[in-house]
């Protein structure tokens, strides 16, 4: 099994990159905003999980051991293939489909791409048994107080909360803590 990959970006396709490594062009299927901050020519390390297939050997590559996870968990579900899976991670932050499960709101993953109602309904009672407050990947959803300002900002300004959160995930890691400054950020996100 892949675990793990470090390489130069050679090409951004529309649902992957390329991956250079070793000589070798990987093609890795990896969550829209990770996909959006990529540019070729940068080296870039991922965490991978591989899919066997009869006629295909498919790569899925995220930028932390919490996103694998969370994307390991989420195949678990009855009728969550990669896709969807990657569709989940692509569209919403750890935090929200942790605020989702928990606070007992599975239309909120309903608006993902590709989920309908019995999904998220299995989605959300499938990760309810598997994520627990207070685990390794709870710590990496912790939300800052500015960042649920701006995620009340942008829903006060029309956008959903899907698009929201697709917000918040395009504003940069090292971005300041600063609430005006991240929903700027995530303001150029829309634009």
């Amino acid at each position: 099994m892949i675990a793990t990959l470090r390489g130069e970006i050679s090409q951004i396709e529309e649902n992957a990159i390329i991956v250079e490594v070793g000589g070798v062009g990987l093609r890795v299927f990896v969550p829209a905003p990770l996909r959006g901050q990529a540019k070729a020519g940068e080296m870039l390390f991922l965490f991978t999980h591989l899919v066997v297939r009869e006629d295909a050997l498919i790569l899925y590559g995220f930028e932390s051991q919490g996103d694998r996870e969370l994307f390991n968990i989420l195949l678990g579900v009855d009728g969550v293939g990669p896709k969807v899976a990657l569709s989940v991670l692509s569209t919403m932050t750890i935090d929200a489909i942790q605020r989702a499960v928990f606070g007992d709101e599975p239309d909120v993953l309903s608006r993902v791409p590709g989920v309908g109602k019995k999904t998220a309904q299995k989605m959300a009672l499938h990760l309810k048994d598997k994520l627990k407050p207070g685990d390794g990947l709870s710590k990496l959803a912790a939300m800052s107080d500015a960042d649920s300002e701006v995620l009340a900002a942008l829903t006060a300004l029309g956008y959903s909360v899907v698009e929201a959160q697709a917000a918040l995930q395009s504003i940069p890691k090292d971005a300041p803590d600063d609430t005006s400054e991240r929903l700027r950020l995530a303001l150029g996100y829309f634009q």
